[in-house]
């Protein structure tokens, strides 16, 4: 019987196999690189909606920088968004049912998987709108946020809106329709022009009409009927036939929409309470007669603060007036305070503190840089004068000395800081932190009614006080 061969255990050569270790190693790192990995699909943590009359805001947020396309189609009207790098999640899906019938903007939305790794929105539409697609990076509380924010092709005029929702009428009982409020009329029954409109129309330059380019005329007439309706805006008659100057107030509830603002132990949220006690407010200065007001924000969604001022500016508005609700790291502060805009350093560190933190509101809120006016507020600044900033101080005064028999002061004087949402240069503006949401007992007295009430008693009493002793003057007339 043969014997089995046997196998004798041979030398080995140990710098050889380090040598094809070494090699097989490498190679086996080559193939990883240059084999084909599946990209990583973002994931998306929260969906929100923010539907009102200025604009519609749609926001994804996700854990990572998304990249989107989009574009419109027509008959009927709808957006198409493709994000790329996304795979369709349950919270996504949710988004078809964030969308409410009394959106002014959208019908409702579709969500699908277009192609692997693409998502595709459909958005179909009330009417046609005016997009504005951008990414924000992680701010607050917040990671990457997708913001699609649409607008009306033909934008608010806040004018027309305060005019339309007010009552404007010389008998004080039909309020204008909107197309008086705007300055237009039905085909067939334009009103005259007045002597002043006739002239610059006349001297208008006289060009050919090119469909590509607005008409100069027709710009002309355009701004001529929103003088004309600022004026109406601002004047009324009594039952004598008295011409009454209107005192215009614009109070700007802040905070809104992506942005909370500050935030109490029992979960309130500064820009609730202050749009509650902003609404109150509205009701209590209205009852005077020859006084209406404008709100920047009526409902719950953001609005950048140059836009607050600029909504202000387009009213003329005689007053301004912010209403917040501070928050500070030690729950024990407490107190009302007033500020005003300074024209050189704050009046303490505390004011710094403050008017950089409400400063942030258009990075937590959500702005899109591309369309922001980065120049608005150094402008602003440029053109406030101390004339504006000392009937704010004045103002301010007025509005404290009030507040301090409801609530104990923070600080017994207005203080002083560079507030990007009092920087109106021809308007008196003042920025009110009603109480401290941080502290337990004043966020109760917040969300009280009866303190709400006292509260905007107590501003209107300034206010009142204010115009007493500083009657505006009367605004100019077309002719």
């Amino acid at each position: 019987m043969p014997s089995t061969p046997q196998i004798r255990p041979q030398h080995v050569n140990s710098k050889a196999v380090t040598r094809r270790t070494v090699l097989k190693a490498g190679a086996t790192l080559l193939l990883s690189v240059l084999a084909p990995v599946r990209a990583y699909a973002a994931q998306i943590l929260a969906v929100r909606v923010w539907p009102a009359e200025d604009y519609t805001r749609v926001t994804l947020e996700n854990d990572a920088a998304l990249k989107a396309t989009h574009f419109i189609v027509k008959d009927p009207e709808r957006m198409v968004v493709d994000i790329e790098g996304l795979e369709l999640n349950p919270t996504l899906k949710s988004l078809v049912a964030k969308i409410q019938s009394n959106d002014p903007y959208i019908k409702q939305v579709r969500v699908g998987q277009n192609r692997p790794n693409v998502v595709r929105l459909v958005f179909d539409l009330k009417e046609e709108i005016t997009p504005q697609v951008f990414t924000l990076a992680p701010a607050g509380n917040y990671k990457h946020r997708l913001i699609f924010d649409l607008y009306p092709v033909k934008p608010v005029d806040p004018i027309a809106a305060m005019i339309e929702k007010g009552d404007w009428s010389g008998d004080g009982k039909t309020p204008p329709s909107s197309a008086a409020a705007t300055g237009s009329a039905p085909k067939g029954d334009m009103p005259p022009l007045k002597p002043a409109e006739a002239e610059a129309l006349a001297n208008a330059p006289q060009t050919p009409p090119d469909a590509s380019k607005p008409d100069p005329r027709a710009e002309l007439r355009n701004e001529l009927k929103t003088a004309e309706a600022q004026t109406r805006a601002s004047e009324k008659t009594d039952k004598n036939g008295k011409l009454i100057r209107m005192l215009t107030v614009v109070l700007d509830p802040g905070h809104g929409g992506e942005d909370p603002g500050a935030s109490g132990k029992n979960g309130s949220r500064e820009k609730d309470i202050v749009l509650a006690i902003a609404k109150r407010l509205k009701t209590k200065i209205e009852e005077f007669p020859n006084m209406r007001v404008m709100l920047t924000r009526d409902a719950d969604y953001f609005v950048p603060l140059g836009t607050r001022v600029d909504k202000a500016r387009k009213v003329q508005a005689d007053l301004f007036v912010s209403i917040h609700a501070d928050a500070f790291v030690q729950s024990t502060a407490r107190g009302s305070s007033v500020f005003v805009l300074s024209e050189k350093g704050a009046s303490s560190s505390a004011a710094r503190w403050l008017a950089d933190k409400e400063n942030l509101a258009d990075t937590i809120g959500g702005v899109n840089v591309k369309n922001h006016d980065r120049q608005l507020a150094s402008v602003l600044l440029d053109l406030s004068t101390t004339a504006q900033i000392n009937d704010s101080l004045k103002l301010g005064k007025s509005v404290l000395g009030e507040i301090g028999g409801i609530n104990r002061l923070h600080k017994g004087s207005v203080e002083q800081a560079g507030f990007a949402v009092l920087k109106a240069p021809d308007i008196p503006s003042i920025l009110i932190e009603t109480a401290f949401i941080s502290n337990p007992e004043e966020e109760a007295k917040l969300l009280d009614d009866g303190y709400q009430n006292q509260l905007a008693d107590a501003i209107v009493k300034g206010i009142r006080h204010y115009f007493a002793k500083n009657p505006p003057l009367a605004k100019n007339r077309l002719t």
